[in-house]
């Protein structure tokens, strides 16, 4: 296999800084692909393709006419991080989490952040993810964002910004634990030469934290995940963490609510359940609390939450954090609660539910990306460069119907890293999903998940959307001493900043009690 005639183009590139010259955290990588016989490196993008299959690694598109279920798109090139940088990514999120579940804790119960001029009432009252009936509430240890998988993206002069925050029920965790297998077969020496972190324990990590936060002070607490169902997107997922942990998997027809506790049937009569790990939207959790039609939770299951009789992860109500417009405010947020300054920046963003701002979108939005406040999955964005004058008019007609609905970002040189074409390597744009668990301390997965938009020239990573997946490897050491100062240079932030998070603050809450 030989690299060096590899073309970065006009864009960062993750694995060469110019042609043929490879980053200090690749070169080894690149060293031992460049010493395989021609062809090899395909063979072993097809042995991954098959492993993928015999794993039964799959995520489900709605709306298909090829089918609803998929192998997972992965590219057998891994994407290296250097460990001084991954230092600095870690202490970013720690920083974001923590504000932001400060934030809920907030707007559910004083709301100190609305009455001293920080975020506009009105924002929070109309996101959809805001639920009035969380209101007062106090989940264990007064946490709310248990698992966060927050998009990081790097433009082209190398500098990192936080592209969403996905705080409702994030997926693509499972893809990380797999990539992981199906590399340890494809690539077992050169594996065991850069010993990246591994990423493997991710199971009993949020078990440990889905435990933490169960609501009596059992050893072993009953802990369940709440799927939707087969037809879901994330099944995969969701069986796949229910066996890894060596939980249940539960639908709501599984559950029911019994003398004000939560209870699963079994085989052997119903049982207690502590801890739910619901991959369910606010809306289907019970109907009795939120849409009556839903068929999907379990009727009266808020209402042992709210008496402090059993944990869920996320708690309801988070979503209004994962609304794209209050993303806006997160720089504010971070400053107002803990008193610095962000280390891992958002994109430039324009609110449309302000005139001037909309204004320029509208002036501008051939230059822009556009998207609307709640869509994920890849839906609902708009690539302006890449947009017609028609889908550009009708877009409009939508922002000045409902300008709360849209934000509008400045259009990013998303960074790219060399895949597998055939029998050479070609560029591709990608971006990056670490995962954060909060519970006893914030852990962060060393890593996440690299997606990959496999369509050249996309910009648009979602697997539901083309995208595939590679494996993240962080080095277990960093390759400069300086790597992560140069890091917080890059991203505007002074050494001083980067240094000093505070841990966690766990409040000595009642737990649950409302």
């Amino acid at each position: 296999m030989r690299l060096n005639g590899y073309d970065p183009g006009a864009f960062y590139d993750e694995m060469f800084s110019a042609p043929g010259r490879a980053r200090p955290s690749s070169d080894m990588l690149v060293r031992t692909l460049e010493s395989m016989p021609d062809g090899e490196l395909a063979r072993r993008q097809t042995a991954a393709e098959k492993a993928f299959l015999d794993l039964g690694i799959t995520f489900n598109v709605y709306n298909s006419q090829s089918g609803l279920e998929r192998i997972f798109p992965f590219d057998v090139l891994p994407r290296i991080l250097d460990g001084g940088e991954w230092a600095f990514i870690e202490k970013g999120l720690r920083q974001r989490i923590h504000a932001l579940n400060l934030f809920l804790d907030d707007i559910y119960h004083d709301q100190r952040i609305v009455k001293d001029g920080v975020v506009p009432l009105d924002l929070i009252r109309s996101a959809k993810g805001y639920r009035k009936e969380c209101q007062g509430l106090n989940p264990p240890w007064g946490i709310w964002c248990h698992i966060t998988g927050t998009d990081l993206v790097k433009d082209g002069d190398g500098k990192l910004y936080v592209l969403e925050d996905n705080i409702r029920c994030p997926s693509g965790v499972s893809y990380v634990i797999g990539n992981r297998q199906v590399m340890k077969r494809t690539f077992p020496q050169i594996f065991a030469s850069i010993n990246p972190r591994p990423v493997e324990d991710y199971p009993s990590r949020l078990l440990d934290m889905l435990q933490f936060v169960a609501p009596r002070g059992e050893e072993s607490p009953c802990v369940a995940i709440l799927t939707p169902g087969v037809y879901n997107s994330a099944y995969f997922e969701h069986s796949f963490l229910a066996q890894q942990m060596g939980v249940e998997l539960v639908t709501g027809a599984d559950l029911a609510v019994r003398d004000g506790l939560l209870w699963m049937r079994t085989t052997r009569g119903y049982k207690r359940v502590d801890v739910l790990y619901r991959r369910i939207d606010d809306d289907f959790l019970d109907p009795k609390a939120f849409r009556p039609d839903s068929l999907l939770g379990v009727p009266g299951l808020m209402e042992v939450y709210r008496n402090g009789k059993l944990g869920l992860a996320n708690a309801p109500g988070t979503g209004v954090a994962d609304d794209k417009v209050i993303y806006a405010y997160v720089p504010k947020i971070i400053r107002y609660y803990l008193g610095e300054e962000i280390l891992l920046p958002n994109v430039e963003t324009y609110m449309c539910w302000v005139p001037e701002e909309m204004k320029y979108v509208l002036e501008h939005m051939h230059e822009l990306v556009i998207k609307t406040a709640n869509d994920s999955g890849g839906y609902g964005v708009l690539i302006g460069p890449h947009s017609s004058k028609a889908v550009l008019s009708d877009w409009a007609a939508r922002i000045v119907e409902n300008p709360r609905n849209f934000i509008a970002q400045r259009t990013l040189s998303l960074s790219r890293s060399p895949v597998m074409v055939g029998d050479s390597c070609e560029g591709r744009h990608v971006d990056l999903r670490p995962f954060v668990l909060y519970g006893r301390d914030i852990y962060v997965m060393p890593g996440g998940l690299t997606r990959v938009a496999l369509k050249k020239g996309s910009l648009v990573v979602n697997s539901s959307q083309g995208g595939g997946s590679k494996d993240t490897w962080v080095l277990p050491i960093s390759q400069g001493a300086s790597m992560s100062q140069s890091m917080a240079q890059s991203n505007g932030v002074s050494m001083s900043q980067t240094m000093g998070i505070p841990t966690p603050d766990l409040r000595s809450k009642e737990k649950a009690a409302c």
